[in-house]
């Protein structure tokens, strides 16, 4: 077992959690992400309401939860994909494939009925370190 204490990765470029996670913490040389939801304030309307928009969002700020532990979505190992819509799902592998380009990390999509604040999905993701 590792003696090593888990390691709590600090995302200056994030507002501050609004609930009691880390957005990401390293332990024996693996990051696991938290889900990050497809919403923001400072989206539009329109935005908010465009399933692409917020892939990119999700996988904006999973990047940079991985940049803060000095890693990038080329070191993703798995990614746990939330959507409330299945039919969402080609619009959402497009956003995906072009943001990892050759890169294809293990990968699960689930379908629910809602998400927190009316995201449209939520992403969530492993890394090496």
């Amino acid at each position: 077992m590792s003696s090593s204490k888990p390691r709590v990765i600090d995302v200056p470029d994030l507002p501050p959690p609004n609930g009691h996670y880390a957005y990401g913490i390293e332990h024996g040389g693996v990051i696991y992400a938290s889900g990050q939801l497809g919403r923001g304030p400072s989206m539009t309307d329109a935005e908010a309401g465009d399933i692409s928009r917020q892939t990119r969002f999700c996988l904006e700020k999973i990047e940079k939860v991985l940049r803060a532990a000095n890693s990038d979505l080329s070191r993703l190992l798995k990614v746990n994909i939330t959507i409330v819509n299945m039919d969402d799902w080609p619009a959402v592998n497009a956003v995906y494939s072009e943001m990892l380009g050759a890169h294809r990390p293990a990968r699960a999509v689930i379908a629910a009925k809602d998400l927190h604040f009316g995201a449209l999905i939520e992403i969530e993701a492993i890394a090496a370190a």
